[in-house]
């Protein structure tokens, strides 16, 4: 179908005209998303979205700003690059805590790696339970300071100041 057909019929909101886009550059558009967000789920929907915004946006295209497909790949990147700036993103690419963390070493087949699970488990549960918290949002899940802050409502110089004590400690304990 000529790109100007295409246009016209998807200004029209034609649903065939539509099915025949996404038919067209689905492919395309996913990989685009998919190569940001390394994430399949989170791509397809990114790709779900960027089809919505061409079929809801389409009389703010401009032929002559670039042909179509450039457009919809500026709308894929955009999305996906949102995407990684939300928070729930952030959030879901941290990992799971210190207790998923030590069950994962665990899984490990080899020995050394049993051993350095317990001994984390050990090392972590000798700490204070505040200590223990903002490690946990920190260095196993990702967090950062502010994040923590945020989370738990307590003051960001707070936080910092636990976390430098925490890591002393922790430096005590395995040193000692």
């Amino acid at each position: 179908m000529q790109q100007d057909i295409l246009i016209e019929n998807l200004k029209k909101k034609d649903n065939h005209t539509f099915e025949y886009l996404f038919k067209s550059y689905h492919e395309s558009i996913f990989g685009v998303a998919f190569n940001i967000l390394k994430n399949k789920e989170l791509a397809e929907e990114v790709t779900q979205d960027v089809f919505l915004k061409v079929w809801n946006n389409i009389d703010s295209y401009s032929s002559k700003k670039g042909r179509l497909f450039t457009w919809m790949l500026n709308i894929t990147r955009n999305a996906a690059i949102d995407k990684i700036r939300s928070k729930d993103f952030s959030k879901s690419k941290l990992n799971l805590g210190i207790d998923n963390f030590t069950y994962k070493l665990q899984d490990n087949d080899t020995e050394e790696s049993k051993i350095d699970s317990e001994g984390l488990k050990n090392i972590i549960g000798k700490l204070k339970g505040k200590c223990i918290k903002i490690i946990d949002y920190i260095y196993f899940r990702g967090y950062t300071q502010k994040e923590v802050s945020d989370e738990l409502d307590i003051p960001l110089g707070t936080i910092k100041t636990r976390n430098r004590n925490c890591i002393n400690e922790l430096r005590l304990m395995t040193n000692g």
